[in-house]
C-alpha cells in the first residue's frame, strides 16, 4: 500500500500525527474490500483517483480540519475519521456502469451514501457496537453529500434498487432502523434534504467539497464524468 505513506507525506503531518491517523484507519486500510477499492481500474472514482484515494484524501482533510481549528475541537476525531474513510464505501464503482436504473431517484448520486453505510456496516460491524457512536457514523455517512439530498429508504414511488440491498437485509434490525431513520430526516418526494445531526458529519462533508472540487475535479473531462457516469482517460502522446 504505496499510496498511504505518499498520500500522508503530502498531507504535511508531523510523525506524531501520522501515527495517530495510522492508527485509526489501519484495520481499514487492510481490509480486501478497501485494497480493492484502491484499484483505479476497478473503482475509478473522480476521473482517475481511486475510491480508496477519495476515501484516504477526504480522511486525512478531515483529520487536518479538526487538528487545526478551534471550532472544530469538540468533535470526536476518530469518529470523524471513520465516517470519511466510509462515507463514499459504495458497492459497484458509478464510473461506465452500465447497469440501468429503473426510476432516477435510484442513480448513483441519490443512493450511494445508503450503500457506503450498509457496507460499513456488514464489512466492519466492530465500529458498530456502542449505539451512540453507530448513530453517528450513520447519520455523517447519508449526509455527507449535502446539499446534495439522497434517497429516502421510506420512498414509496418505487423501490429501492440498492445494488448491496441484499447486505441490508442480514444487518441486525437495530442498524436497519438507524439506517432508515437517518434517510427520513426532512424528506420531500422520496429525498432527505437534512445536513448531519452531528459535528463530526458536517465536518466530513466540508471535507468531501475540499477535496472533491479543489483536488479531484479539476478537469472538464471529470466534471463531465460526474454528470454523465462516463470517463474516457485521455491518452498520452508519444
Amino acid at each position: 500500500m504505496t499510496l498511504i505513506p505518499e498520500l500522508l507525506n503530502k498531507a504535511d503531518l508531523s510523525k506524531k500525527e501520522k501515527k495517530e491517523f495510522l492508527t485509526i484507519v489501519f484495520p481499514i486500510i487492510f481490509h480486501p474490500e478497501f485494497i480493492k477499492r484502491c484499484n483505479p481500474t476497478l473503482y475509478p472514482h473522480h476521473a482517475q483517483v481511486s475510491l480508496g484515494e477519495h476515501l484516504l484524501n477526504d480522511a486525512i482533510i478531515t483529520y487536518k480540519l479538526i487538528k487545526n481549528n478551534k471550532k472544530y475541537e469538540q468533535a470526536e476525531l476518530r469518529l470523524a475519521v471513520l465516517i470519511a474513510m466510509f462515507h463514499d464505501f459504495y458497492e459497484l464503482p458509478w464510473q461506465n456502469n452500465k447497469h440501468k436504473k429503473e426510476h432516477f431517484l435510484n442513480k448513483h448520486g441519490f443512493v450511494h451514501p445508503l450503500e457506503a453505510a450498509i457496507n460499513a456496516m456488514y464489512y466492519f460491524p466492530r465500529y458498530f457496537k456502542n449505539p451512540h457512536n453507530s448513530q453517528i457514523i450513520i447519520d455523517g455517512i447519508v449526509h455527507h453529500m449535502k446539499p446534495f439530498p439522497v434517497r429516502s429508504m421510506t420512498c414509496k414511488v418505487t423501490e429501492l434498487e440498492l445494488n448491496n440491498l441484499k447486505k441490508f437485509k442480514k444487518l441486525a434490525p437495530k442498524y436497519q432502523k438507524m439506517l432508515i431513520k437517518a434517510s427520513k430526516k426532512h424528506h420531500i418526494l422520496g429525498l432527505s434534504f437534512a445536513r448531519s445531526n452531528f459535528l463530526e458529519g458536517r465536518i466530513v462533508a466540508k471535507a468531501d467539497k475540499k477535496v472533491s472540487f479543489k483536488k479531484e475535479l479539476r478537469t472538464f473531462n471529470s466534471l463531465q464524468a460526474c454528470l454523465t457516469g462516463h470517463f474516457e482517460p485521455k491518452l498520452k502522446a508519444n
